[in-house]
């Protein structure tokens, strides 16, 4: 009996995390009430508040349940560029293809990165929301820049900056692009040519072994 009801208290608690995400998606999360999440959920305010003291405990819960997995692969792929690639800027290009494929494939994620990035202003109670994020992107550029510090040791890396410096634009480089993509619902000639910027971003970076 106890399995059973920790069973159904997740599944209600997933039910209201999905409502959510349908809310804000159509009215973005500052306009969106815990009203209009019970609704959307067919549940009572108590059975969300019994679940979520507040709307920054939903986004959070629906950021980590699309982001952590994510954030896990691309750390991953990156920590496996920075200890021991042999070609530590192809992983680099196949952690940013990669993340995009994810977008492609997953509407749960697509919808999350819509909601993070233009459906949320991060003011008052979402400081919070805010501040993790730029805690992940900092771990994210950090690796990114060991893959190029490895790369600079392989000889495969272009001596016109640094591997902080590359670190930085290829993050400022993808997270425009990620702006760019979710804008772009339509899925325009520029969503589709996302794959060959990053091919093309990398590929700048590459030492010219002919020069």
């Amino acid at each position: 009996m106890v399995r059973k009801t920790k069973e159904d208290a997740a599944i209600t608690r997933q039910r209201i995390i999905d409502a959510a995400r349908e809310v804000f998606l159509v009215r973005g999360v500052s306009r969106t009430s815990m009203e209009q999440i019970a609704a959307q959920a067919g549940l009572t305010r108590g059975a969300i508040y019994w679940h979520f003291d507040s709307k920054t405990e939903i986004l959070l819960a629906l950021r980590e349940r699309v982001f952590l997995p994510l954030i896990d692969r691309m750390d991953d792929t990156l920590l496996k560029a920075a200890e021991g690639a042999e070609d530590p800027l192809l992983n680099i290009e196949r952690f940013l293809t990669e993340t995009i494929q994810v977008l492609n494939d997953s509407s749960e994620t697509r919808q999350t990165y819509e909601i993070m990035m233009i459906k949320c202003e991060y003011v008052d109670e979402f400081a919070e929301v805010l501040q993790q994020i730029a805690n992940n992107c900092s771990n994210i550029s950090r690796n990114i820049e060991r893959a190029y510090q490895r790369a600079q040791e392989l000889d495969l890396l272009d001596t016109s900056c640094t591997p902080e410096e590359y670190a930085m634009d290829t993050y400022l480089f993808f997270s425009g692009l990620l702006h760019m993509w979710i804008k772009d619902p339509e899925g325009s000639e520029r969503r589709q040519q996302t794959t060959d910027f990053i091919r093309m971003h990398v590929k700048l970076r590459r030492k010219n072994k002919n020069a």
